[in-house]
């Protein structure tokens, strides 16, 4: 993995919003559909922010190499959501870094379960989930764009 240092930070802060945007507009200019990121920016407020969630910057908070959310979805689970590496970053184990990161976040909330879904034409995360022990799931949302969603059981923290 690279060493890569994280902050956690308010999911409205002017560098969160500018990494949720890049990756939205990605996944807008990817996605054979399109994607609407109307609503994209508003939920991460509400769900990506205490006591809900949380949102990380990988790198450095004026030019981040990626992000990464989690939903608390219940006490036992926590969704992760909105991850993304810089284009310059990528190749150089940012990604593998940013869902150890989150997984870490996650365990260190109490909870067991770490979730996602997401769209058929992202092969490198779909690999990436698997290479890292995602197992698929049935669908647990309603999100549109998702044709896969995956589980990982995460070993408790020791007391």
């Amino acid at each position: 993995m690279a060493d890569v240092e994280f902050s956690v930070v308010d999911a409205t802060s002017a560098t969160a919003q500018w990494a949720m945007g890049e990756y939205l507009k990605e996944l807008s200019e990817r996605f054979p559909e399109g994607f609407d990121s109307a609503g994209a920016i508003d939920e991460a407020a509400s769900t990506l922010n205490p006591p809900h969630g949380f949102f990380a910057i990988a790198g450095s908070f004026h030019s981040p190499s990626g992000c990464g959310g989690v939903h608390f979805l219940d006490s036992e689970r926590g969704e992760i959501k909105r991850m993304w590496v810089a284009p310059e970053s990528r190749g150089q184990g940012v990604a593998t870094s940013i869902l150890g990161y989150l997984e870490d976040k996650i365990r260190e909330s109490g909870r067991t379960i770490a979730l996602l879904d997401t769209n058929r034409v992202l092969t490198n995360a779909i690999a990436l989930y698997e290479r890292c022990g995602y197992q698929p799931t049935p669908r647990y949302n309603d999100n549109p764009y998702a044709h896969f969603w995956f589980r990982k059981d995460l070993k408790p923290l020791p007391d």
